[in-house]
């Protein structure tokens, strides 16, 4: 016997659509992303709607689920830093996602150390291992506005990448090392579980295992 399914219209389910789609699309990694306002606060944010869209020119995206703070500011000043969530702060991660009001940093609200960025104006989270220092190069609005649940990517080429160096093993990041927290559905989060090596099998190989 088949699995029984339900079956969602997502036309009808409005803004229910969005806990079904983070309960689905998972585990999402979280961009920690870092602006300064136009009047100077620095704002700190996690924003698990994140990947990376082009590699030449290198180009990551998160979007902004309304107009949260990082979205203005980015919008408002042209840059941005992502800096990766590590375990060790996953509490700080979670607090910066609080409704803070747009004059108050979260950097100094949450207690968290600030690192002067080398490109851009937004500083870095100092405990992260990983920062991106990014220039704005354009956004991408869907749906409606601030209160009908619209959203909008946000788009920025990678002018510097900053490694902590006790992360790095054979010149790369190691998973192990970075430690990566990701979130999942409703409140849940994740951290690295297993791990398991895998190539990709070129066409002439399997071609040859016929």
């Amino acid at each position: 016997m088949g699995a029984v399914r339900r079956d969602y219209d997502p036309a009808e389910l409005g803004a229910a659509v969005y806990p079904l789609l983070n309960s689905v699309v998972v585990p999402r990694p979280i961009a920690w992303v870092s602006t300064r306002s136009a009047e100077g606060v620095d704002n700190l944010a996690p924003h698990s709607f994140f990947t990376i869209s082009s590699v030449q020119p290198p180009v990551v995206q998160f979007t902004s689920v309304g107009a949260k703070d990082s979205l203005r500011n980015a919008e408002a000043t042209g840059e941005f830093v992502v800096s990766t969530c590590p375990l060790d702060l996953i509490e700080q991660v979670n607090l910066t996602g609080t409704d803070f009001p747009a004059d108050v940093s979260e950097f100094d609200a949450v207690g968290i150390e600030r690192e002067p960025s080398r490109m851009v104006a937004p500083p870095r989270v100092k405990g992260s291992p990983v920062a991106l220092e990014c220039r704005l190069l354009g956004t991408r609005p869907f749906g409606r506005g601030d209160g009908g649940g619209g959203s909008t990517v946000v788009f920025g080429e990678v002018l510097w990448i900053a490694v902590d160096e006790r992360v790095l093993r054979d010149g790369r990041p190691a998973i192990d090392l970075l430690a990566p927290v990701a979130r999942l559905g409703a409140n849940e989060w994740s951290e690295i579980g297993r791990v398991s090596d895998r190539r990709r099998v070129p066409w002439s190989e399997l071609q040859a295992r016929r």
